[in-house]
């Protein structure tokens, strides 16, 4: 039952979609949702200050090993965030059913986080504007990936497609596309991932990367496929991470054989995701793709929705036990 005004809730669930980090060309920058798993938290106010985390549920690989101490765990430390820069003087316990695998690069850990401070705001005797949000939910993150980036938590709060700084979070409008996402039943963790990028990049090289960036950039806020595609390619951090992913190059090749307007690795991998024009396209590349890993020894499953997904949301709110 939801609750009235006359009875502030005491108990509230949140949910968070997955989503494709990066985009390719827009590490640590852009990202967008996709339909398929997520995240649920449910969060109760209790008076004792601090967060206590009851229970990790879920089949989602490696759900049961989480941390149950709220400073190592994503969501705990994302409502830790929210209860101190609010001064609440309460406290919450919080219940986490994942739905999306660890080391799958469809940004589990910033899920859990957004979905725990969406249903914790919603417990504040005055809850935060949405976008008020983000700067807890990257303090959740960065206990998954010892750094600061908003590409996965920015867009599970937006909706669609996010630009996210560390300071700055802003949709971005972009034409009716279709992403095709693919999760091959292998790990691999972010911070493995990121330690591949540990060398720096000829200045060259960095400067084709920015060109593919803003004609990328351009191309969204133009509905320009022509432009998208020209720009949708990642020359910086693909080539160093593609070997970490058994299959890449041909379930990549899979979606562009299949129109995609590009394709690439998904977060940090080992998911690969496409961008088409049409569903039926995505739709067909999906088992492509699929296929792709398959020849490579590794099962998926996968997902077609649209680019502009959909953002984190209240469930239900309530009161009493």
């Amino acid at each position: 039952m939801t609750s009235s005004a006359s009875h502030a809730p005491t108990h509230a669930e949140a949910f968070s979609p997955g989503g494709v980090g990066n985009i390719g060309v827009g590490f640590d920058l852009l990202g967008h949702t996709i339909h398929g798993p997520g995240d649920r938290a449910i969060v109760q106010r209790v008076p004792a200050p601090g967060v206590h985390i009851t229970g990790v549920h879920g089949d989602a690989h490696g759900a049961s090993t989480l941390p149950l101490d709220a400073t190592r765990n994503t969501a705990g430390r994302a409502l830790l965030s929210l209860l101190e820069a609010t001064g609440a003087a309460h406290g919450f316990e919080l219940e986490l059913h994942k739905g999306i695998a660890l080391g799958s690069g469809l940004g589990g850990s910033a899920a859990s986080a957004v979905a725990a401070v969406v249903a914790g705001n919603a417990l504040l005797q005055a809850p935060l504007p949405r976008m008020a949000l983000y700067p807890h939910a990257l303090a959740g993150e960065a206990v998954a990936t010892d750094s600061v980036q908003g590409d996965n938590v920015g867009p599970m709060l937006t909706g669609g497609i996010a630009l996210a700084t560390p300071d700055r979070l802003l949709r971005l409008d972009a034409p009716e596309l279709w992403c095709a996402v693919v999760h091959p039943h292998f790990v691999l963790e972010t911070r493995h991932a990121r330690a591949v990028l540990a060398q720096p990049y000829p200045l060259a090289q960095v400067v084709r990367h920015g060109t593919h960036l803003a004609l990328f950039l351009t191309g969204l806020a133009r509905g320009d496929h022509e432009l998208i595609a020209a720009g949708l390619q990642d020359i910086l951090v693909e080539p160093r991470r593609a070997p970490l992913v058994p299959g890449f190059a041909a379930v990549k090749a899979a979606a562009m054989d299949h129109g995609a307007l590009g394709a690439s690795l998904s977060g940090a991998g080992p998911s690969v995701f496409g961008w088409f024009a049409t569903r039926d396209h995505a739709a067909r590349a999906l088992q492509a793709m699929r296929g792709a890993f398959a020849d490579a020894g590794l099962d998926s499953q996968g997902w077609v929705g649209p680019v502009n997904g959909p953002r984190a949301e209240l469930v239900r709110s309530w009161t009493g036990g």
